[in-house]
């Protein structure tokens, strides 16, 4: 089985396991690392073993268009192009069908996209995706859906839900490499008849692993806990539970207790590039004026690389000039808080306290 289910939490619905790859076992709950283009921004491979990384991600729409999957085939797949040895996730796409919606027209059998590099036509769906998804050699693969806009109403909620089923059913049936898994993506918006309907849909398909989808798109926190509320049970509980495209601390730590295995999300290095570090107290804006001439490190206490020989006052500096080693420094220090916490998390699920310990992180963080 690929994946190994250790324990559950007494206390919540948390849930201790490991994810089985051919590159390499991936402990979980796990954050994945946001490597769309074949790389971490500002992160080497180097960087991202030394802070304990055990998966990243890629994206099958980005990828195809640059560098191509032909030159990733020729390079001998995605591992070795990047020299990334542990396991890869790669999405499908179907993200960028919200995404990119001004530059997309949805056909029954795919998308057509208008390239964001040069307006070149190019044509995704189930068929396209997973085969170059097939290509790229990635260990985890997703299928292709729609990711659905919020707000909609419930028929086109109703609509979409249709067509991705129909889209996910055909990416479970397509070829796939030596060894990679498949995941299915539930969605429906933010209905509950939806949300419920596409879970036990997908179950019948037997996937490797299942994915929430279509959230952290505009709806508000509450609404995002109701639909994980609603799916999460429905979903087998030997199979790991992916929610996309998530998310801060907080909604972390709250995903893991209702459920979640494996998360994924650009904000630690996207808004570590600007300026703002994750601490065990939240937010802190580096670039803010205040630290001029602060001569501590990010976080006392905090191992990572940039808070060990660093101050704030010259992270600041290096960010208000423009030097790439602040972003770099940044995004150390961010990913290193974000993996350090999921190992926090997987402790206190194998101790049986983790009602305690997202409370008292909860408490600490919010505070």
């Amino acid at each position: 089985m690929p994946f190994d289910l250790h324990c559950n939490d007494p206390g919540t619905a948390a849930r201790r396991g490991c994810v089985r790859t051919p590159h390499g076992d991936v402990q979980t709950p796990v954050f994945m690392p946001v490597g769309t283009q074949a790389t971490v921004k500002t992160m080497s491979p180097r960087n991202l073993d030394e802070i304990g990384a055990e998966i990243v991600l890629g994206n099958t729409y980005h990828l195809n268009i640059r560098p191509g999957v032909e030159i990733v085939r020729q390079a001998g797949g995605l591992h070795r192009f990047m020299a990334w040895d542990r396991p890869i996730l790669t999405d499908s796409g179907g993200y960028q069908v919200f995404s990119l919606s001004k530059l997309r027209k949805i056909k029954p059998h795919g998308v057509e996209f208008q390239s964001h590099v040069d307006g070149a036509l190019l044509f995704l769906g189930p068929k396209e995706a997973m085969a170059i998804q097939r290509e790229l050699g990635s260990d985890i693969a997703m299928v292709f859906d729609e990711c659905t806009p919020y707000p909609c109403t419930h028929e086109e909620a109703e609509a979409s839900l249709k067509l991705t089923l129909r889209w996910e059913e055909e990416s479970r049936n397509q070829p796939r490499a030596p060894g990679q898994q498949v995941f299915g993506i539930v969605q429906g918006g933010v209905f509950r008849d939806l949300r419920e309907l596409s879970a036990r849909e997908l179950v019948k398909l037997d996937f490797d692993g299942y994915a929430v989808g279509g959230l952290s798109v505009g709806e508000p926190d509450a609404e995002m806990f109701d639909v994980l509320e609603w799916t999460l049970p429905l979903l087998p509980e030997d199979k790991p539970r992916y929610l996309m495209g998530v998310g801060t601390p907080p909604q972390i730590a709250r995903a893991v207790g209702l459920g979640v295995d494996m998360f994924d999300c650009v904000l630690p290095t996207r808004v570590g590039r600007n300026g703002t570090a994750y601490t065990a107290r939240g937010t802190v804006p580096v670039k803010a004026g205040r630290f001029k001439d602060d001569f501590t490190p990010i976080e006392e206490g905090c191992t990572c690389y940039a808070c060990k020989h660093f101050t704030k006052a010259y992270l600041r500096h290096l960010l208000n000039v423009n030097e790439i080693l602040g972003l770099h420094l940044m995004t150390v220090h961010n990913l290193h808080f974000y993996l350090n916490l999921m190992r926090d998390i997987r402790n206190a699920i194998e101790a049986g306290s983790y009602a305690e310990f997202s409370r008292e992180f909860l408490a600490t963080y919010e505070s």
